[in-house]
């Protein structure tokens, strides 16, 4: 890894045309979401909700179903609000720059910030909305919470009795292939990646990194911890994203 300072990354920015941005758990943290894998991360805590994040767990056991549930009416994710991570990256569109922003987060907070759906992949989908395993409809989420906060352990689908789940793509799960497709035309395409809040670790969202840069676009990798790609990246910004992003951002084109 070459050594780049924020002074760089910040011409990187101005520099750039066609930036695409992967996110992560780790831009959610200071909205108050836990990541998954973190010291203080939902599965760290609790092995039993990761083993409910597996489709097939989640259908045969019911008992990992009546987890799942527990765990969503208790999200704080209902509470949490975008935070100057999130932010800085609609500003990144506002000056035309952002070529797509595909994102790991189920937590819908880049939209409530303010992007324009169009530039939004979320590659794993969106826990605002509850989905029925067997005929497919689709309902708001709060409606399904409300089910259970009155007493139902795990609500069936109230159409065709089918098993519910969030609208979010579990471990087991395919990714939508129109989403997956789209995020890597736009990383072939992208002359920078910016690597924000994730490890690094989940594929295929994380091969976008060696496409970028198979294609010549310079990677940066923002996160409070280490990640797989710190040795590949043209740089690595560590430190508290709701801090380090904007300061990224706010300067591009700046004297």
């Amino acid at each position: 890894m070459d050594t780049a300072t924020v002074a760089d990354v910040r011409r990187w920015i101005d520099e750039a045309d066609r930036i695409v941005v992967l996110t992560g758990a780790g831009i959610s943290t200071d909205s108050g979401i836990p990541d998954f894998r973190g010291p203080d991360g939902v599965w760290t805590k609790n092995p039993a909700a990761e083993r409910a994040a597996n489709i097939q767990n989640y259908v045969a056991d019911p008992e990992a179903r009546k987890l799942s549930w527990r765990t969503r009416v208790s999200s704080p994710m209902w509470k949490a609000e975008p935070n100057p991570g999130h932010l800085a990256l609609v500003e990144l569109e506002r000056r035309g720059k952002l070529h797509l922003l595909v994102t790991q987060n189920v937590d819908g907070l880049h939209l409530a910030a303010g992007h324009d759906r169009a530039k939004v992949v979320e590659i794993h989908g969106n826990a605002r909305e509850v989905v029925c395993l067997s005929c497919g409809e689709r309902a708001p989420m709060e409606r399904a919470l409300a089910r259970v906060r009155s007493g139902e352990e795990d609500p069936p689908c109230r159409t065709c009795g089918g098993v519910l789940k969030s609208a979010t793509i579990s471990f087991g799960q395919n990714l939508v292939p129109e989403d997956l497709v789209r995020a890597e035309r736009a990383a072939v395409e992208c002359d920078l990646l910016l690597a924000v809040g994730s490890t690094l670790t989940v594929y295929p969202a994380a091969g976008l990194v060696p496409i970028a840069m198979q294609t010549g676009a310079r990677v940066v990798v923002v996160n409070a911890e280490p990640t797989a790609y710190d040795d590949e990246a043209d740089a690595v910004m560590t430190g508290q994203i709701s801090e380090v992003l904007p300061a990224l951002v706010a300067a591009a084109g700046d004297g």
